[in-house]
């Protein structure tokens, strides 16, 4: 777990616009698109296999998060705004709450269909 979130660099920029790679070559399983209206909250869970990165489009939403099972471990926090990117590894209980109108992508490592996710988490 990084304990900042990743401030994404264009690869290039020029008149045509910027290209960006957001992973390089991480394996990803899942692709989701959400969007969050200001002071909702997401997740507050954790995954027993699965990982994921969150990749803010727009917006900006506070990440918290706790390693599960570590006596003594106390919730961190940090704010992900647009163009960084976080990481949640399994077992890690993390929640999010959205400071602002919020669209990010959530690229995950493990198969997102419904039944797959709702056994890997708790």
């Amino acid at each position: 777990m990084n304990e900042k979130p990743i401030v994404i660099e264009p690869l290039s920029i020029d008149s045509r616009g910027r290209i960006t790679s957001v992973l390089g070559n991480k394996k990803i399983t899942s692709i989701l698109v959400i969007t969050s209206k200001k002071g909702s909250v997401r997740a507050n869970h954790y995954h027993k296999k699965d990982s994921h990165y969150m990749y803010v489009i727009r917006g900006k939403m506070e990440y918290v998060y706790k390693p599960v099972g570590k006596k003594g471990a106390r919730k961190r926090s940090v704010i992900v705004s647009a163009g960084e990117i976080i990481y949640t590894p399994p077992m890690l209980e993390h929640a999010v709450k959205f400071l602002e109108p919020t669209e990010f992508l959530a690229l995950t490592t493990g198969k997102r269909d419904q039944k797959t996710y709702e056994n890997d988490i708790v």
